[in-house]
């Protein structure tokens, strides 16, 4: 049950970050800093990234540590995301696809890392009241609601079809 578990999960994961990645290649330079609803198009594409990658992690103490985010502390900078106010920061598209794909491989990895033990405990995340096995669940649905508001975005802005990616397409 667990290897069918984690294996739904990656796929969906991959799903979700396949039409995450259409949204962000598909587009358009006029687009990417435009308005979607309170943020801009790069803004929505970073705080997507930004909480699949925290929630991927055990906690929220983690995510500094990570060597990505050594790596690129210029761009993360005071973690402006851990606040309550909206982003300031603006990104570009060349490093939000970059964070992209350290997303996919956090997920490879975290989800082949996962137990029964580790699926059964509950997520460190004060804001959160589920296990790991909920939160993986979670992460895919804010991922998607995302995905969605972009798309809608690219359509109605740009006439920009973002096609329903299933398990096994690829779009970046």
């Amino acid at each position: 049950m667990l290897d069918t578990y984690k294996e739904m999960i990656s796929q969906q994961f991959e799903a979700t970050f396949c039409m995450l990645g259409a949204c962000i290649n598909r587009c358009p330079e006029t687009s990417w800093n435009a308005p979607v609803a309170n943020l801009q198009f790069c803004q929505v594409t970073f705080h997507t990234l930004f909480c699949a990658d925290i929630y991927l992690g055990s906690n929220p103490a983690s995510l500094r540590q990570q060597p990505f985010h050594r790596e690129h502390a210029h761009v993360f900078a005071d973690y402006e995301e851990l606040g309550d106010g909206l982003q300031q920061a603006t990104y570009d598209k060349s490093f939000i696809n970059t964070y992209l794909q350290h997303c996919r491989q956090k997920a490879s990895q975290v989800l082949a890392a996962e137990s029964t033990e580790t699926l059964q405990q509950m997520a460190d995340f004060e804001w959160l009241n589920f296990s790991r096995t909920e939160l993986h669940v979670y992460n895919i649905r804010h991922i998607h609601h995302h995905a969605a508001q972009l798309s809608l975005r690219l359509r109605l802005d740009a006439d920009i079809e973002i096609p329903w990616v299933g398990s096994g397409w690829r779009d970046v």
